[in-house]
């Protein structure tokens, strides 16, 4: 009796299906890292849509030196999502550090309005101008605590 060779589809097939499981495993690890960097740059945008906000809002209050009432609601509507894109630290500042010091400033530029000259007018103005300078120094404050949560890197 002679052996017969097995005949090439033989040995084709019988490797056909260990490659054909590589390469589905390389396209769901390909399809992983596509969800994982989507995921990421979904985070990145709602992200710096917060802290856009509170930039406008610091820059209204640079540019004309007083936040109106329409900017402190967009700040509001703005910061919402804070507390749950970025950590507790983040939102604490964003919703009370910054916002009863824009409250403060409206409540000092409303009691200013009604104020003869005198003592009690330029302790107002001295608060105020006080108030002004902290906030002069808010935006490198707010890059250094949102800086991690606005980083893309791998």
């Amino acid at each position: 009796m002679t052996q017969i060779d097995p005949h090439w589809t033989a040995y084709f097939s019988a490797l056909l299906t260990p490659v054909v499981a590589v390469f589905g495993c390389i396209v769901t690890w390909r399809q992983y890292r596509i969800a994982q960097n989507k995921l990421k740059l979904d985070l990145f945008e709602k992200r710096f849509a917060v802290y856009n906000t509170a930039r406008n809002m610091l820059g209204e209050i640079m540019i004309k030196g007083k936040l109106t009432d329409e900017g402190l609601y967009k700040y509001s509507a703005g910061i919402r999502e804070a507390k749950w894109l970025m950590n507790d630290d983040v939102a604490n500042y964003l919703s009370e550090e910054l916002w009863d010091h824009a409250v403060g400033l409206m409540s000092y530029e409303a009691e200013l309005e009604d104020k003869p000259i005198g003592e009690q007018r330029t302790t107002l103005v001295n608060k105020r101008g006080d108030l002004k300078k902290w906030f002069l120094l808010q935006p490198q404050v707010l890059d250094a605590k949102v800086e991690k949560f606005l980083r893309l890197s791998h």
